[in-house]
């Protein structure tokens, strides 16, 4: 909260966000959101990221806005099992308003939406501070470790 902002009045900054599937004009901003909250790695293209869960019917990238400003998103997807949430950012200026509360249960509505029991989501190393957030939600650590594998060479490399 910013000084001589109340809970009430950020709680409802979080209420005057609407939340939406991203749209072609939206990804520019999205894409600054990611970079200004620090999700984004060189490994990853935030731009195939978002063509990529928007090409699929099960996932997307759900963007809170106020006009036609990005303020939060989330990826969200499933495979069938359970649903995963992924890029969850909320405007540095408007983080502690209840938007990011606001945003993971917009993405909880998608899953549901479409019959998904379970989600879950990864915290990076190094990103512990949002721990107590989705702890707040009711996120709890699953116990278990995450591996993973490139199918493809990084852009750029040579294969062998």
């Amino acid at each position: 909260m910013t000084a001589g902002t109340t809970a009430q009045d950020t709680t409802r900054d979080a209420l005057d966000v609407a939340f939406r599937e991203v749209a072609d004009d939206d990804v520019e901003q999205v894409v600054a959101l990611w970079e200004a909250c620090g999700l984004t790695r060189p490994w990853n293209d935030p731009w195939v990221d978002v063509a990529d869960a928007r090409r699929g019917s099960t996932s997307t990238v759900l963007v809170g806005v106020v006009g036609d400003r990005v303020l939060s998103t989330v990826l969200a997807g499933h495979d069938g099992h359970r649903g995963w949430l992924y890029y969850v950012a909320v405007d540095p200026a408007r983080q502690g308003s209840g938007l990011g509360r606001a945003t993971v249960a917009a993405a909880e509505d998608w899953l549901r939406a479409r019959d998904v029991r379970k989600v879950r989501l990864m915290v990076r190393h190094g990103n512990e501070r949002v721990l107590g957030f989705y702890d707040g939600l009711g996120y709890t650590d699953s116990e278990c470790v995450v591996l993973g594998r490139d199918l493809q060479p990084p852009e750029g490399s040579r294969s062998r």
